[in-house]
């Protein structure tokens, strides 16, 4: 029988180490549960959260979701049933994969999302590892409810998150980015002196703040958000000017117009008032 060389056995060593690799990181992955997702949504769009662990139908599917970390779990759906005593019940929905459907996404949604699956009598038998979905919100505002060429308007673009610590560690650590971009998808940096960017690492917040001009109706800024340098969602701004200040312009323009031709209507018609009689008396002495 030959003997194993120094080197086969060594070789040996690292197959068995390699195999227990494998076996000790597929164990840990069944403890540990992990199985999650990032989802980047912007406010007023319609998302999807998959449930990865459902079984063959979804009548032992539960939803919870979680807005902080220290905040108590909310019941969405138990059983594969909607929640009914759920402040947002009506924009909720269960998909036939048992994927969770939410209308009309607020900031009020973002958050930690839990789906399991239980089992038994009682649903009192876990199946399989927890799915996690982590949602997260983007959502752009301006300063200025009203806007025109010369007044100054600054746009807040803020991704509401489910971080469990500082924004800036989580976006460190996620590799995270938020940043403004024009029409023509151009990054806006601080070196241009036309935009003031400031960004807020505790609130996950960028804002642009600049001076319309007239060209900039109709102009447009768009919030984005990447992670690892793939862009996740985005939100377009529309410089709309007002309709309101437009008419107050013309209305202050117009009105010194209006009132002089008032005068001379009204002096008209003084005039013709007081002929009018003058020829009536004469014609009636004449006859």
């Amino acid at each position: 029988m030959k003997r194993k060389t120094e080197k086969e056995k060594m070789s040996d060593e690292c197959h068995l180490c390699l195999l227990g690799l494998i076996f000790f990181s597929s164990l840990l992955t069944g403890i540990s549960g992990v199985n999650y997702a990032h989802v980047f949504i912007s406010s007023g769009e319609n998302v999807r959260l998959s449930c990865n662990n459902a079984l063959h139908d979804c009548t032992s599917t539960t939803w919870n979701y979680n807005r902080f970390r220290d905040s108590a779990a909310v019941e969405l759906i138990a059983g594969g049933i909607k929640k009914k005593d759920t402040e947002r019940h009506e924009r909720l929905s269960l998909g036939s994969d048992c994927s969770l459907n939410i209308r009309n996404i607020s900031t009020e949604d973002y958050g930690f999302y839990r789906c399991q699956q239980w089992t038994g009598v009682n649903r009192d038998q876990q199946q399989g590892p927890d799915a996690r979905v982590y949602l997260h919100v983007l959502q752009v505002s301006s300063s200025q409810t009203e806007i025109s060429a010369g007044l100054s308007v600054t746009l807040f673009c803020q991704l509401y998150s489910y971080t469990g610590g500082s924004c800036d560690d989580w976006i460190r650590s996620e590799r995270i980015q938020l940043f403004w971009v024009n029409q023509a998808g151009v990054k806006l940096t601080r070196s241009d002196s036309r935009y003031q960017i400031l960004s807020s690492s505790d609130h996950c917040i960028i804002t642009l703040n600049t001076t319309l001009l007239n060209e900039d109706d109709n102009r447009e800024w768009r919030c984005e958000v990447t992670q690892r340098d793939q862009v996740k969602t985005s939100v377009t701004y529309t410089v709309k000017s007002s309709e309101i200040l437009i008419i107050l312009k013309t209305a202050v323009f117009a009105a010194p117009t209006v009132i002089l031709l008032q005068i001379i209507c009204a002096r008209r018609a003084e005039r013709k008032d007081s002929q009018q009689p003058e020829e009536i008396e004469i014609n009636t002495i004449i006859e």
